[in-house]
């Protein structure tokens, strides 16, 4: 148990770090880092979860370092919840819908294309 912690720990690490890197690069007056580290995160969640399925010789120490420290640490849900939350409460309502939707849509949609992409490869 306080290995896997460890490994999630580390995972983690490299994920919140090049999240805050992306953010400082890509924020604006819309948060598109945001957006682009949820977006990228369900993508290689999505292609790496299936890879993981169909292989059995992956040490599940690695997978817990990558699915739940890594790509965990570097999406960023609570990010868009507070962001999106902003957006509504003050006089942003329409943009708080924008940004919903677009995570929203966008995230499902590489989710997919992360199994489909994987399943072909």
């Amino acid at each position: 148990m306080l290995k896997n912690i460890l490994y999630v720990g580390i995972g983690g690490f490299f994920g919140s770090s090049l999240r805050y890197i992306i953010s400082k690069f890509l924020n604006s007056s819309f948060p598109f880092g945001t957006l682009f580290v949820n977006a990228f995160g369900s993508f290689i969640l999505g292609f790496v979860t299936y890879k993981l399925i169909k292989s059995t010789n992956i040490p599940q120490e690695y997978i817990l370092m990558f699915t739940t420290g890594f790509v965990g640490a570097f999406t960023t849900f609570s990010t868009y919840m507070l962001e999106s939350y902003i957006f509504f409460t003050g006089d942003k309502f329409f943009t708080g819908i924008l940004n919903v939707s677009i995570n929203l849509i966008l995230g499902l949609f590489l989710v997919h294309f992360g199994f489909q992409l994987a399943k072909s490869i």
